[in-house]
């Protein structure tokens, strides 16, 4: 089901605000960039996300889930705790079930997670769990859809 917010329960309440590097859009995870007092998308294939912090709609401007922020913009974001349940992004070509653990794709974006070629799970790196299942693997960069509601882990 479609939801017109990003933050859909906040057990947490910690927000932050800082000056966005690029374009970034709500319900992307975000990291902040070394050096500078601004965020960027996470950049990081399957890499840490610490702390996890996620990218909320700017409804002080008016603003949806599907107005991006632009470079130098205030960027609105939540720190996201066990338990936080958030309406992120999932990257084209995914697809998700319910239960299905979740890491960053490396562009903001989340990703399935699947044991590396050793056949472990970098667990340390989970961001979030599924809670509906949305397939994205017939999807391009111009689909507007990949909205996912997921619980942070």
């Amino acid at each position: 089901m479609a939801k017109n917010t990003i933050v859909l329960k906040n057990y947490s309440n910690v927000f932050e605000e800082r000056i966005a590097a690029g374009t970034i859009t709500p319900g992307e995870l975000c990291e902040f960039v070394s050096g500078a007092d601004t965020v960027q998308r996470h950049s990081t294939d399957h890499g840490n996300v610490c702390p996890n912090m996620v990218a909320t709609e700017d409804e002080l401007q008016g603003n949806g889930i599907d107005d991006d922020y632009s470079a130098a913009a205030r960027v609105f974001l939540w720190l996201l705790n066990t338990g936080d349940q958030f309406y992120g992004l999932l990257a084209n070509g995914e697809s998700v079930v319910i239960s299905d653990k979740l890491v960053s794709a490396g562009n903001g974006k989340l990703k399935k997670l699947v044991p590396d070629d050793s056949g472990g799970i970098q667990t340390e790196n989970i961001v979030a769990t599924a809670l509906e299942a949305v397939d994205m693997s017939d999807s391009s960069a111009a689909d507007p859809t990949g909205r996912i509601e997921c619980v942070a882990e």
